[in-house]
């Protein structure tokens, strides 16, 4: 009887075991989903959260506009947009209308949390918050009352009839398109001996050196406003020196006392409406989807957050300079964000640092690393066994140090070098707090961090094929390290416990313990999902393959070959999946559906930008050859052609009907602006065309080459019919900006060496040897950034090369400029007076984004394409804040680029 008793109890014990086992695994799996929908429900909540606060202070803000009198002061911050970008809701109905510029990749700006309610701030608060103002964000831009005249002492001196007569002597010189903006007019000998005789002033700004990336030269003289002439017959004029060089700019006979001109602060402001492109060709694992459904991904300096079924888009703003990595905290709320080294405008460097942020809220958490990386951010990530509590970086520097951080302490736990060769790759272990795995070229490390310290173990082949590259690597359910590699394999990296030392006790090294050809081609990326199966991505054979819980094949699709290569993989919604590709698409699709565009954008550098007479249309064009049309009120794609050269300029007719496309070779393109067939194709010269620009009927086109000639054209049949008019012929270095006058009788333009010319169109395209004569003309549009209307933009202390592109509004109040630091400022029009630099504030001049230079064209900026990824290729772009403080000019980062933030170079039509 007893051992029946007993055989009884022991199989009523395993019995039981069993089914402990079985309630243990299904309690496991129902707090892993309830923590799930913890989070989910956290991220939601805080989302309605800031929406309820926003809605609060936008009726506060009615209620409190609504019941003020009288008009605000010059330094009053106005809550309006300076440009809608074809928003149907803030549209004004006549002048102002949705424009954009080209632009790098870039910003921060500071001010409040938009949930934060607008008051009026007394001036010691403000300088006390311009001291914070890093960990904030506003993507509103402050402005301020016109720049004061310069210091010096104004001279009143007499020209001489024989002074006034005489002809200036000027020697054409043809620069080839290597050469240098800022230095093309100093070429000649002469010309470098009468710089180096220039006397010094205690005005000028000694020796400035700019990144090593812009090629400058040590500034000689700068920008400098000199003296103010008067001549008896011609009135007065101003002079600027430009590196030592003069440039004189008549005063309007409407200007009765230039002494008595007083500008106010322009009440529009810049916000960052949208943000065209996506940073993949030369990134990896930098798209995710957060619970509140929105995509983040950075382009450039700004990371956005994209909700795709709303369609639309917020920005953290904080970074100085290009993104290059990105991490999402365990929690899905923060977010950490690395950034590469940069350079202001004073010639300090910015130095590369990780910012910690709420993706909800936008703000500033806490700001990682000043002064500790080198060069650059390479990859990063949050530990998951401590919730999140540190952060393990490699920098961009020969070493790629490692260094683990406690981040809300702003403490480093411990730093050490890994390795001279390329890592693209670093992660915590999800269970094991103290275990770091680092990847890349022909190595894997697996990193024991205790205290201060980190010691290291190199993940050994044996007898399987060393990749050149081990490219990704993620965590299986029991622990297991899983890598992808150049070779097309993925490898199961098991530890395992090796016999203890004397002395010592047992150790766990990780060794392979399978092996699983994946991809042809390499294995780019892997992304471990919520149900514990495994999506991977492919370089070569652009294939992601979904691999169930024992890692065999479920099912595959292929990503169509005009998308690119595949460099980042994410989970969506349900069985949804995001696919970032080398060619800067992010893409959402099923393995049933197929994938839908979601962001796109250029592949190589935007140099050239046009927008639609009257309707909610711009264009680009870019080194990638593609040409793009992009409506800017949906903010989607319309079309684009790819064309035989790169496209470095272009214009609309007024009738909107086609567009002039000037390339890198002399040759133009016309293209109907809706069927985007080509109409026409011409040739000038055999230099890069710099701007074209039609007249304001539409019956002439000039075309402002590198040849240091503007060609002319008559235009005919609605802009589908040219004819050559003459060619404009006095220019001693390249063409960068011109203008037409209303009667189309005269042409204002600039050039490389600082020269302001004037052109008599209907007498044979002469040169106006009087400039005064030329100083009432008004013009239809204003591009030139020299001119007396406008020369108060510069800043003292400029080398000449640092403004790129100026346009002024239809109402001809506001001129935006942008300029070499990724900027754009607004000015009111006309800023004629010159800028001190002491009036700029010292923290707002460190908002920058990249080091691209800009070049010295009409709407020609420089998209960072840095191409940074080391391994062989398979292959051959917030919420409305309140501003903190106001600044001599409004600011916004030039990212802008892919945004729709200035206004158009044509006037408003009845319909616009």
């Amino acid at each position: 009887m007893d051992g029946f008793a007993g055989s009884l109890d022991d199989s009523i014990s395993a019995a039981s075991t069993s089914d402990v086992q079985d309630r243990l695994s299904a309690l496991e799996s129902r707090v892993q989903q309830q923590e799930d929908e913890i989070t989910v429900l956290k991220a939601a909540l805080a989302d309605v959260l800031r929406r309820l606060a926003i809605s609060e202070d936008h009726v506060a803000s009615v209620k409190k506009s609504v019941s003020s009198k009288g008009q605000p002061s010059p330094r009053a911050v106005i809550p309006m947009s300076c440009i809608t970008n074809g928003s149907g809701a803030n549209r004004k109905p006549s002048h102002t209308s949705a424009v954009s510029i080209a632009g790098k990749e870039t910003l921060s700006s500071a001010a409040k949390s938009g949930t934060e309610k607008k008051k009026e701030k007394p001036q010691g608060q403000r300088e006390k918050k311009e001291e914070s103002h890093s960990n904030d964000q506003s993507p509103q831009i402050r402005a301020s009352p016109s720049p004061q005249p310069s210091s010096q002492p104004l001279q009143i001196h007499r020209q001489t009839p024989e002074s006034k007569n005489a002809t200036p002597t000027k020697s054409i010189k043809r620069p080839s398109p290597a050469e240098k903006s800022h230095n093309s007019w100093e070429n000649s000998d002469d010309s470098r001996n009468k710089l180096s005789k220039i006397p010094s002033t205690p005005k000028l700004i000694p020796k400035v050196t700019k990144t090593a990336d812009k090629h400058k030269d040590v500034i000689i003289n700068q920008a400098k406003m000199s003296t103010r002439e008067k001549n008896s017959q011609e009135g007065e004029y101003i002079k600027m020196f430009m590196r030592g060089r003069p440039i004189t700019m008549f005063i309007p006979s409407d200007v009765d006392n230039y002494d008595d001109i007083r500008t106010e602060l322009p009440p529009e402001k810049l916000k960052l409406e949208w943000a065209y492109g996506y940073r993949g060709k030369d990134c990896r694992a930098n798209v995710y989807l957060l619970p509140t459904g929105k995509i983040v991904y950075f382009i450039a300096s700004v990371v956005v957050l994209f909700n795709y079924e709303e369609r639309t888009q917020r920005h953290y703003l904080g970074h100085t300079d290009c993104v290059k990595c990105l991490a999402i905290h365990p929690d899905k709320i923060r977010i950490a964000t690395g950034q590469i080294a940069g350079v202001d405008k004073d010639g300090r460097p910015l130095q590369p640092h990780v910012r910690v942020w709420d993706s909800v809220t936008l703000s500033t958490l806490q700001i990682i690393g000043l002064g500790t990386f080198e060069r650059g951010v390479g990859c990063l990530d949050f530990s998951k066994a401590d919730s999140g509590v540190h952060l393990c970086i490699i920098d961009d520097s020969n070493e790629h140090m490692l260094t683990v951080w406690d981040w809300q302490k702003k403490a480093k736990g411990a730093e050490i070098k890994t390795t001279n060769e390329v890592v693209l790759a670093v992660e915590f272990h999800p269970t094991d707090a103290n275990t770091i795995i680092t990847c890349g070229k022909s190595h894997i490390f697996f990193w024991t961090w205790s205290g201060n310290s980190l010691t290291r173990k190199q993940g050994i082949f044996g007898k399987y094929e060393k990749p050149k590259f081990v490219q990704c690597l993620a965590f299986l359910g029991n622990g297991d390290v899983l890598t992808g590699d150049s070779g097309g394999v993925m490898l199961i990296w098991s530890k395992t416990t090796v016999e203890p030392t004397p002395g010592k006790g047992p150790k766990g090294v990780y060794q392979i313990s399978k092996q699983i050809k994946a991809h042809d081609g390499s294995v780019f990326t892997l992304c471990q999902m919520r149900n514990g199966m495994l999506l991977t991505g492919g370089g070569k054979d652009r294939k992601i393959i979904l691999w169930d819980h024992d890692l065999n094949p479920e099912r595959e699709i292929e990503v169509p070959d005009q998308y690119g290569t595949i460099r980042a993989v994410a989970e969506g919604k349900a069985d949804q999946f995001l696919v970032g590709t080398s060619r800067n698409f992010i893409l959402r699709g099923t393995f049933n559906d197929g994938f839908q565009i979601e962001v796109q954008g250029h592949t190589d550098e935007l140099w050239g930008l046009a927008t639609h007479p009257f309707k909610d249309l711009l264009l680009t064009c870019a080194q990638d050859r593609q040409v793009c049309l992009w409506n800017s009120m949906e903010h989607r794609l319309e079309w684009t052609r790819l064309v035989d050269e790169p496209g470095h300029c272009a214009d609309f007719h007024p009738s909107g009907t086609v567009v002039a496309i000037g390339t890198h070779s002399g040759r133009w393109f016309v293209l109907d602006a809706e069927t985007r067939d080509l109409v026409s194709i011409h040739t000038d010269g055999n230099e890069q065309l710099s701007v074209m620009r039609y007249s304001i009927d539409g019956t002439f086109l000039a075309v402002g080459s590198h040849d240091n000639f503007i060609y002319l054209y008559v235009v005919s049949e609605n802009g589908r019919k040219y004819s050559r008019y003459g060619r404009c012929t006095g220019h001693s270095s390249y063409i960068t900006h011109l203008d037409w006058s209303p009667d189309n009788k005269y042409i204002m333009s600039n050039s490389g060496d600082y020269e302001i010319l004037y052109w008599d169109i209907p007498n044979g395209c002469k040169l106006i040897r009087n400039r005064s004569d030329c100083k009432d003309i008004d013009w239809t549009t204003y591009t030139c950034v020299l001119g007396f209307q406008v020369f108060g933009v510069w800043p003292e202390g400029s080398d000449g090369t640092d403004i790129n592109a100026l346009v002024r509004s239809h109402n001809r109040k506001v001129i935006a400029v942008a300029d070499d630091f990724c900027k754009v400022h607004l000015f009111q029009y006309p800023c004629s007076k010159a800028k001190p630099l002491n009036e700029t504030a010292e923290e707002e001049s460190r908002i920058s984004s990249s080091p691209t230079l800009l070049e010295n064209s009409l709407e020609q900026t420089v998209e960072p394409s840095e191409d940074h990824s080391e391994e062989e290729s398979e292959e051959g772009s917030g919420d409305l804040g309140e501003p903190l403080y106001e600044e001599p000019c409004n600011e916004i980062s030039k990212e802008q680029a892919k945004a729709t933030l200035l206004e158009d170079q044509q006037d408003p039509s009845p319909s616009s």
